[in-house]
């Protein structure tokens, strides 16, 4: 089984209007548990997480370096609605599985477009059998964006690869109307893509091959 260790935080959402909150704010269609991209006005991204549901509570689980921007993001736009945001990022860890993980007590285990995220309270051991290297390689050949390489605050969604993330029909949020013209008029941009060798604008470097965002 080969799992890594993800530098992810974790935010515990309570209130009837949670995921009506997070819908409302981001680029994909939250209605359950999902994959979605909070984005700055002018289209860049703050972060992409992992929304899930847990009981009443929505967790939502990012990359540690974008955690304050997230939270500064957020709790302004709150205003009247039944949501209130915990930082229980101290009692959890985040791991990725390559594989389908077996269920294990207490573990909250999501399918994603990456693999499996695994949210385990720290009293939980699971082992990291996956090295920084080799889970490079596993993006590499993948083509998997990853936060603080390909996704970071000077990209767009459709930049890294998360073309899949931006719902084509979602109403109004921060960054939508950019994003909505970029993709109307066919000119998203640079995408990401896997190249040979390991060249200077690689964000992501592998033994035979690396990750770049180029126009293409």
């Amino acid at each position: 089984m080969r799992v890594f260790q993800l530098n992810s935080y974790v935010l515990l959402l309570s209130g009837k209007d949670s995921l009506q909150f997070i819908d409302g704010l981001s680029t994909n269609k939250v209605e359950g548990n999902c994959t979605t991209v909070f984005t700055k006005p002018n289209a860049k991204i703050i972060d992409m997480v992992d929304v899930i549901c847990v009981g009443e509570n929505v967790a939502l689980v990012g990359h540690n370096e974008f955690k304050l921007d997230l939270i500064n993001h957020l709790n302004p736009r709150i205003l009247q609605q039944d949501v209130q945001i915990r930082d229980i990022t101290e009692f959890n860890n985040v791991f990725i599985s390559v594989e389908e993980y077996p269920k294990t007590e207490k573990v909250t285990m999501v399918e994603t477009f990456r693999g499996w995220i695994l949210v385990a309270p720290t009293s939980v051991s699971i082992d990291a059998t996956m090295g920084e290297d080799e889970f490079q390689e596993y993006r590499i050949e993948n083509v998997i964006p990853h936060p603080g390489r390909e996704i970071t605050s000077s990209t767009h969604p459709f930049n890294c690869g998360l073309h899949h993330l931006v719902h084509e029909s979602k109403g109004c949020y921060v960054g939508q109307e950019i994003l909505t013209r970029m993709r109307s008029r066919g000119n998203t941009g640079k995408s990401l893509i896997r190249v040979k060798g390991n060249p200077a604008d690689a964000t992501t470097s592998g033994k035979t091959h690396s990750l770049a965002i180029r126009r293409t």
